[in-house]
């Protein structure tokens, strides 16, 4: 099998629907945007999508491509049992699509889901007390944030009820000692979840790394009067910023949509 390590030739674009093909070039723009941050693991974890239709089919990464290599004709349709659909030089990791298959079957409007392993939401996820109300991204964050603890490797298919009973109807997730987690009906959406929670982690540890003394946490009523501000949650946001997302990769990540 191939390893991922080079990109496939033929383009996927006149082969599939055009709901599949959109939904492609959204998951591979996710891919690239997490690599234009800086955000990837190498190969380690995965971004997925559901394909419209009646199906269940979904979309995830070939199993040794780099996030920044990742384009729409090279992402692999799998059904809800991680099973490769069509035919592809590329195999996955079944580890890694036990995570998403949970969200994705739980939850009707999780047709993308992301999950990281960056430094700070790594540091944060071991942090006693969790994301902290320590400025104004975290109060847009905590309100749809939900917690799950560790139980190692994502390997143990039992280990997906309870993921799912710990993320209830919450767009987001720690996933203790280990990474992030986003839920997103649209890929918009997915990642404007995604770049809070990642900006809220990486504020929280540059603000404690000289230690807790002095730290002012947000009064309380601030934290209500933001959580009354935004309680129609960003997807409205995430649809105004998805463009110029789109456009920072024309400039410094293009070919995704290939």
């Amino acid at each position: 099998m191939a390893d991922g390590a080079t990109s496939i030739s033929t383009s996927l674009k006149d082969k599939v629907s055009e709901a599949e093909w959109q939904a492609r070039v959204d998951l591979a723009a996710l891919y690239r945007l997490v690599a234009v941050h800086g955000w990837d693991d190498m190969i380690f974890t995965h971004i997925s999508a559901r394909i419209p239709g009646p199906e269940h089919h979904f979309l995830i990464n070939p199993y040794g491509r780099f996030f920044g290599e990742m384009t729409a004709s090279d992402l692999v349709k799998v059904d809800l049992d991680g099973n490769v659909i069509d035919k592809t030089p590329y195999f996955i990791n079944p580890a890694g699509f036990t995570i998403h298959s949970a969200v994705h079957a739980a939850r009707e409007d999780a047709h993308y889901v992301m999950h990281l392993h960056t430094d700070q939401g790594v540091a944060v996820s071991t942090h006693s007390e969790g994301l902290l109300p320590l400025a104004q991204q975290a109060l847009i964050v905590l309100p749809q944030l939900a917690y799950h603890d560790y139980e190692g490797i994502a390997l143990n298919l039992d280990e997906r009820e309870r993921l799912v009973a710990d993320l209830g109807d919450k767009k987001l997730m720690m996933l203790r000692n280990h990474g992030t987690l986003s839920v997103g009906s649209t890929a918009a959406e997915c990642w404007m979840g995604m770049f809070f929670l990642e900006r809220a982690c990486k504020q929280q540890v540059m603000a404690l790394s000289a230690g807790r003394h002095n730290i002012m946490m947000v009064p309380d009523h601030a934290q209500a009067e933001v959580r009354s501000q935004t309680g129609g949650g960003l997807g409205m946001i995430a649809g105004l910023a998805w463009g110029g997302c789109l456009r920072k990769l024309d400039r410094e990540s293009p070919g995704y949509a290939a």
